[in-house]
């Protein structure tokens, strides 16, 4: 760095071929730019200034070192302004995981947020449980991940979490629909669909110590990878599931109530490695933070039938018989 710094100070003097003027350009005084000229020549073992006849004038030397100095500090700067660009996670490729059942909503607007706000940022993105993440983490195979708490966060930092509130999935000739609430007691006997323990074992071992405290022992515990097994294990009968609302929306025939007093909320935030994080990492985290806390859309209301797009020709005679 002393060379590029000797080569910045040698273009503003070969410019103005003024030591004097040159250190006032540079805010600097002249004893000490005379001898970073100095040291420059010494270090390339030419003379680049003839100081000879009371006026400054390049060399042979000079001129030709002018305009590679020119292009060489050009250089540098593209060089810091890439590194910045890096730093501050608007480059390179980021190896990001997000939960198998994140709605597609969800994934666009995280995407779209990323293109906005680092358009020159690669994101290879993979589906994988949070028990995958956090192994991946852990190996250095994955820069961000979405994981669901609780978890073990020892060499992870982590992003804001944001609570999403848990209900009931309920098939919609369950009598349990008629309630605007449902006690988890409400729900002994039947069986619980979740997903498998090793996809998130903090999360399903908290689930079933929660629906017990408040009284549901389910009959048996059910496991489906994916949201469409688990509405299907669900329409099949004898069985309930506790997830977000959204998850009901996938299908019409599944009603999703509210859990009374709310005991059961699912936690999210992003983790990246403590230790040499990727510099887009914690804006992932803030993003992902802002996508998931949006209010869920409103569930789909109704609509009354639209006029018929062809004339009524006739209507049915409902004169009574004479």
């Amino acid at each position: 760095m002393d060379l590029l710094r000797q080569l910045r100070h040698f273009v503003v003097v070969a410019r103005e071929l003024h030591f004097g003027r040159a250190a006032e350009t540079l805010g600097m005084a002249q004893p000490p730019l005379s001898q970073s000229i100095r040291r420059l020549e010494r270090e390339l073992d030419l003379a680049l200034f003839d100081r000879s006849q009371r006026r400054v004038r390049l060399t042979t030397a000079g001129q030709l070192l002018l305009g590679e100095a020119d292009d060489l500090l050009a250089g540098e700067q593209r060089l810091r302004n890439l590194m910045a660009q890096v730093r501050r996670g608007a480059l390179g490729v980021l190896r990001a995981g997000v939960p198998p059942e994140t709605p597609a909503v969800t994934l666009r607007a995280l995407l779209d947020g990323l293109a906005a706000r680092a358009p020159g940022l690669d994101v290879d993105l993979h589906e994988l449980t949070s028990a995958e993440q956090h192994r991946m983490l852990a190996e250095g195979r994955l820069d961000v991940g979405l994981l669901h708490h609780p978890v073990e966060t020892a060499g992870l930092r982590t992003g804001p979490p944001v609570d999403v509130p848990l209900g009931v999935l309920l098939p919609r000739t369950s009598p349990l629909v008629r309630a605007r609430e449902v006690d988890l007691a409400e729900l002994a006997g039947l069986d619980l669909v979740t997903a498998p323990p090793a996809t998130a074992p903090g999360w399903h071992e908290h689930l079933l110590a929660v629906c017990r405290r408040h009284g549901f022992s389910p009959a048996r515990v059910r496991h489906a990878r994916n949201p469409e097994f688990l509405l299907g294990l669900l329409l099949a009968g004898g069985a309930v599931a506790v997830e977000p609302e959204a998850v009901a929306r996938r299908e019409p025939r599944i009603a999703w109530r509210p859990v009374v007093d709310t005991p059961l909320v699912k936690r999210t935030s992003a983790a990246w490695p403590d230790r040499a994080p990727h510099p887009a990492a914690p804006m992932f985290g803030q993003l992902a933070a802002e996508v998931l806390a949006v209010a869920e859309p409103a569930p789909a209301v109704a609509v009354a039938p639209a006029a018929r797009p062809w004339p009524v020709l006739f209507e049915a005679d409902h004169t009574p018989a004479g």
